[in-house]
């Protein structure tokens, strides 16, 4: 038994000797897995987000302009039209006798204007022979003038008639896409019902507010309208993503500021224009109008190296003893997942722990000599 032991401890010492005669490196221990960096200043592009609401430029609510019975309706919801289009017909029966009615009396008025006109002619004549009196010949005159005027009335009647009768088609005032009709064929309608809303949408609007701090950055620069409108010119395309995450693959403009701050909000209405040349955009849809904002000379640094502690926003700064110690800092959300700009708490040429900051405790060292190299 004393021999096997021996024999076995034997074997160990030649296994040893024989991986370090084969000059294998051994496992060494690490002393940190934490990584930092200094801190710098950079330019850098960040997506400010703004809710916004499509409209059509030229959204145009349809209403009747003569009471009667709805007797067709010629388009559906969400149907696209074009300007000119007969969009709905009101029963036009009686607007058709009334005009039938205007047209006879012109016609009447009409005959009475040429009857009076051969009179005033004939007693004209007959007054240069000194045969009637000027008095008749002022009677005949006077009787000419009203003939005329009545005709004048006539055909005033006679063209309001045909316009009355034109109001019983309604056709779409300019092209664009149908919103809802809350109509049915049959109903009775009257001036100011609401048809429908004709959205023109070749192209569209966003209307959104713009922060509270872009306002207080305009108020103090201190900008005369020609400023804001400079100012507007100077800013770059924007992109409108919907609801569901996608895209709207033309890009917009911003067309417009409104010179009044809301007194609830504190922020400004404007507008973005998108062309919309497939009819993918409605009035209505809702989504995120995206700005990207070029932000110059500030700290950016590493989501990983900011410790979120219910409202505070610590960094790990690393002292001359290697040691770390919690700082507040401000941030503000960079837009790509994976960097913060600090607004303060941080100073060019600190050192901040950034892989392993969610480990560090107070007064923990964070830096380690490097190791020897063999």
């Amino acid at each position: 038994m004393k021999r096997k032991h021996s024999l076995k401890w034997i074997s160990m010492i030649c296994m040893v000797a024989g991986l370090s005669s084969c000059n294998l490196d051994m496992p060494v221990e690490k002393n940190t897995s934490f990584q930092t960096m200094k801190v710098e200043k950079q330019d850098i592009t960040m997506p400010v987000k703004f809710s916004a609401k499509m409209k059509g430029r030229t959204d145009v609510l349809i209403s009747p302009q003569v009471s009667g019975q709805l007797m067709r309706i010629a388009v559906t919801e969400g149907q696209q039209v074009k300007k000119g289009q007969v969009l709905f017909v009101i029963d036009p029966r009686n607007s058709q006798l009334d005009y039938e009615a205007a047209q006879a009396n012109l016609e009447a008025a009409l005959a009475a204007e040429s009857s009076s006109k051969l009179e005033y002619e004939s007693t004209k004549k007959l007054y240069e022979k000194r045969i009637v009196s000027e008095y008749m010949l002022k009677d005949a005159e006077n009787s000419y003038k009203t003939a005329k005027a009545s005709t004048k009335q006539a055909r005033a009647t006679a063209n309001r008639a045909k316009v009355t009768l034109g109001f019983c088609t309604i056709t779409a005032p300019v092209t664009g896409s149908i919103g809802e009709i809350p109509v049915r064929t049959g109903d009775q309608v009257s001036p100011g019902m609401q048809l429908t809303v004709v959205s023109g949408n070749s192209n569209m609007d966003a209307e959104f507010s713009v922060t509270e701090a872009l306002v207080e950055q305009m108020v103090q620069h201190g900008m005369s309208s020609a400023d804001v409108d400079k100012y507007i010119a100077s800013l770059p395309d924007v992109t409108f993503v919907m609801k569901n995450g996608t895209e709207y693959p033309h890009k917009g403009r911003i067309t417009s500021m409104t010179g009044v701050v809301n007194a609830v909000t504190g922020s400004l209405l404007c507008k973005a224009s998108f062309p919309n040349p497939d009819g993918y955009l409605y009035s209505g849809i809702q989504g995120t109008i995206v700005l990207p904002y070029a932000e110059k000379d500030v700290i950016v640094i590493p989501q990983n190296a900011v410790v979120k502690l219910q409202d505070k926003s610590l960094v790990y700064k690393v002292k001359a003893d290697s040691t770390a110690t919690a700082t507040d800092v401000t941030v503000e959300e960079v837009g790509n997942g994976k960097d913060y700009v600090v607004t303060s708490g941080l100073s060019v040429g600190d050192e901040i722990v950034t892989t392993g900051a969610n480990n560090v405790q107070e007064g923990q060292k964070v830096l380690f000599p490097a190791a020897p190299k063999k």
